[in-house]
């Protein structure tokens, strides 16, 4: 009985050590920790303004850009401690520079925690509203306002629901209905933690409107960036720890299919579609180990790929720009306008880009 209490034991042991070796090589392949990028810039400056991240920007047709910028995110670096704004630039200015916007309704300011953003123009009185995923207090909520004047957001309505409990990213699709990412499969981290070492994707997308909130796509490991096609046909998610972007048809009451994955090598962030030619820009980590343990010594760096043709059989993805953290520190998002690049990060600077 007592050696076979020591064979079980022992194996026992065995088994730990072998689930402990598999997990961190599993959290280190997620990670991307060995990586080390080559640095490819383009003709780039500084944006003034923007000295705390902008985790996300959109642009519409007319060349009006968004940002949400001062992000805190549990277990993140932040240079600021102010809480969160919003700004606007017009990308059709001989010198453009961002404004930040006045915010008017009844919105708590002081907590003020902007993440994801989007804007949907009705195009019955191209009134322009802005979603944007709000975390006070490190709660999980998105906020309706409506783009007034220049400068000023009138907040409308906040939006909280159980299926919304940890939205990275949104995009609207209607003046109150839109589809968003959870980064998380449960509320509980440490569920979710689990979900990953044992490689089980159990986020999703939900889709919500005033009449109906439901999952609309799941089978994500942890869904980050969302976007639509030009022609809103498709959906765009960016599964950040699986390094890929999964491309969803619409269907009717707006349910998702999924078509197929493609493969980044990134971790990457949000997702911007120019809308002349349908190509998707990516803000990414090249490697998430330096993000979770900053050292100014050593920063994480920065990563904008393009995919040409995701519908095609064979999408091209190509890196248009990177830096070791030397210029740029965390990059979130890349948005393109008619061949000028705006790329954010999630708690450093801006950059204004030529493309041409």
């Amino acid at each position: 009985m007592a050696a076979m209490k020591k064979v079980l034991l022992a194996a026992a042991v065995a088994a730990l050590a072998a689930f402990v070796g598999h997990t961190y090589l599993r959290l280190k392949h997620i990670m991307l920790a060995s990586r080390e990028l080559p640095v490819k810039h383009l003709n780039c400056h500084y944006l003034q303004n923007i000295e705390c991240g902008a985790e996300d920007i959109t642009i519409l047709k007319d060349g009006l850009a968004f940002f949400s910028s001062g992000l805190k995110f549990p277990e993140m670096h932040s240079f600021c401690d102010e809480p969160g704004k919003m700004y606007v630039l017009n990308l059709l200015h001989p010198k453009p520079s961002p404004v930040e916007l006045q915010i008017k309704g009844e919105l708590d300011l002081s907590s003020f925690n902007p993440h994801g953003i989007s804007v949907y123009t009705d195009e019955t009185d191209d009134n322009i509203y802005v979603f944007v995923v709000n975390h006070p207090h490190e709660a999980s909520q998105v906020e309706i306002f409506r783009f007034v004047a220049e400068d000023t957001l009138v907040h409308l309505k906040t939006i909280t629901h159980p299926l919304l409990h940890s939205v990275n990213d949104i995009v609207a699709v209607g003046k109150e209905s839109f589809y968003a990412t959870n980064h998380f499969s449960f509320p509980n981290q440490a569920l979710h933690f689990l979900t990953i070492i044992l490689a089980m994707p159990m986020c999703d997308v939900v889709y919500y409107s005033p009449s109906e909130v439901r999952v609309a796509a799941g089978g994500i490991m942890s869904g980050n960036g969302i976007n639509i096609s030009p022609d809103k046909r498709y959906i765009y998610v960016s599964d950040i720890l699986d390094h890929e972007v999964d491309v969803f048809e619409r269907k009717k009451v707006e349910q998702l299919e999924y078509i197929k994955s493609v493969g980044v090598g990134s971790l990457c962030d949000n997702i911007e579609v120019d809308h002349r030619t349908g190509d998707l820009w990516l803000g990414c980590h090249p490697n998430s180990m330096k993000l979770s343990n900053f050292d100014p010594k050593d920063p994480p760096g920065s990563e904008i790929l393009k995919i040409k043709n995701i519908h095609s059989e064979h999408p091209v993805v190509s890196m248009e720009y990177a830096d070791n953290g030397q210029v740029i520190m965390a990059s979130t998002v890349a948005a393109p306008y008619e061949g000028k690049l705006l790329i954010g990060t999630v708690f450093h600077k801006a950059l204004y880009c030529d493309l041409r």
